[in-house]
């Protein structure tokens, strides 16, 4: 690996911000080191300039949760773009930068690796499994991350899906931010600052970094580069998955991942009346759930029996079986978990066909608009095509819209099945 941002797509501004920004955050290490040094040496003559940059330098590493003034580096992050623009990776990339030995973001010293590999043990990253990310979990992070650095640099703290947190869990990282513990960075990955995303006061304390939906042909390149794909399946993928890396290795890569994108693709011309348009949404409704439900069956049992074995399962005895009389409480948490994230896992995977579906009309909309841009779906054209003929530019606008209202009712807590025949209904009448 040349560098440990080489994986961040088509986000050279952003890039070249964050090292930067680690560049600043290692200097203001070597000036901490150097202004220790020179205080335990004995007083600092007053025309030592060295000596007092140094101490200048220390007192700046050890204040403002050791942000180095005026050099870009801050204790708080908000990293925003759309899914799929690399948000996280940015993050990891950052704080992999962060831990370098070289303090160059190399990719090859131990700091890089245990970072990337998600092994260090100053960098912790919170994920929601399910809808959101509780308060408890916040507070146990922020408490851990008050800790000096093992390692004598960073602690750093990546959020991925910021958007998710609690209101509470919320405040819970709020208090941190606004009191940063020496030497510790926090790095929140959501989709916006809107307030909806994330609150104004967390948003006020934080520096944002805005990230964009990468251009296909960078995405291609990476496909080829890193991934041995094939430049035509490479360049295909990238157009299909509308500039999300992840989405586009999956597509190129797995074959049940096309076969479920064709089947949302061929949803427009099965609306052919009502009942058409409710088996059209159960179809897909089921589809998400047997992709999710493909997605963590096996995670669950491995969770379930790991869980049981550490209360004492399998065991003999009088003391082991109370012991499982005991363990039902933890045992319902866990399920309460895993249903919570299943139901995640659903509403991901039918957002990805909604993301699928709202390209085939956006396609349309351009066709019947003339407009001279790329077609996302670039195999289904003929079908685009023919139905921009029938609809025309207004009738496939509403279509598109109706899809997009689709996905913003889903994210809003309305029940999935309602949304998905309240849209299919849409796309039928027009």
């Amino acid at each position: 690996m040349p560098d440990v941002f080489a994986d961040i797509v088509g986000q050279d501004d952003v890039v070249d911000t964050l090292r930067r920004a680690a560049a600043s955050a290692a200097a203001v290490l070597r000036g901490a080191a150097a202004g220790r040094a020179a205080a335990a040496a004995g007083p600092v003559a007053p025309d030592d300039d060295d000596a007092l940059a140094a101490e200048a330098e220390a007192e700046a590493a050890e204040g403002a949760g050791g942000a180095a003034q005026g050099s870009g580096m801050t204790h708080a992050w908000i990293l925003t773009g759309p899914p799929g623009s690399g948000r996280s990776v940015a993050a990891r990339a950052f704080a992999a930068a962060l831990q370098c030995l070289r303090g160059t973001g190399c990719g090859e010293c131990q700091g890089c690796h245990t970072t990337l590999a998600g092994t260090h043990a100053d960098v912790r990253l919170v994920a929601p499994e399910g809808l959101s990310i509780g308060v408890g979990e916040m507070r146990a992070l922020v408490l851990r991350a008050a800790s000096t650095p093992s390692g004598g640099r960073w602690q750093v703290v990546i959020v991925s899906d910021a958007d998710r947190l609690t209101e509470a869990a919320g405040n819970a990282l709020l208090k941190a931010v606004e009191e940063p513990p020496p030497r510790t960075v926090f790095l929140l990955c959501a989709p916006s600052t809107h307030p909806d995303d994330v609150s104004v006061t967390i948003r006020s304390r934080c520096r944002v970094l805005p990230l964009r939906q990468p251009a296909p042909e960078a995405v291609a390149e990476v496909l080829v580069r890193r991934d041995g794909i094939a430049p035509d399946v490479a360049r295909w993928a990238a157009a299909a998955a509308q500039g999300h890396v992840g989405r586009a290795r999956l597509l190129a890569g797995d074959r049940e991942a096309r076969a479920r994108r064709d089947a949302v693709l061929a949803v427009p011309r099965r609306l052919t009346g009502v009942g058409a348009a409710f088996d059209a949404a159960s179809a897909l409704i089921e589809a998400a759930e047997a992709e999710a439900g493909a997605a963590v069956t096996e995670s669950d049992a491995a969770e379930r029996a790991a869980l049981q074995t550490a209360l004492g399962a399998g065991g003999t005895g009088r003391g082991a079986a109370g012991a499982m009389r005991g363990a039902a409480g933890q045992l319902k948490e866990l399920e309460k978990r895993q249903k919570s994230r299943a139901t995640r896992a659903q509403r991901d995977a039918l957002d990805r066909a909604l993301v699928d579906l709202a390209g085939f009309y956006r396609d349309a909309l351009t066709a019947a608009l003339h407009a001279p841009v790329a077609p996302v779906h670039t195999d289904t054209a003929v079908l685009t095509a023919a139905g921009a003929q029938r609809w025309g530019a207004e009738g496939s606008l509403r279509r598109l819209e109706a899809v997009l209202e689709c996905r913003a009712a889903i994210e809003s807590n309305v029940k999935p099945r309602i949304a998905v025949e309240a849209m299919m209904l849409t796309l039928w009448k027009g």
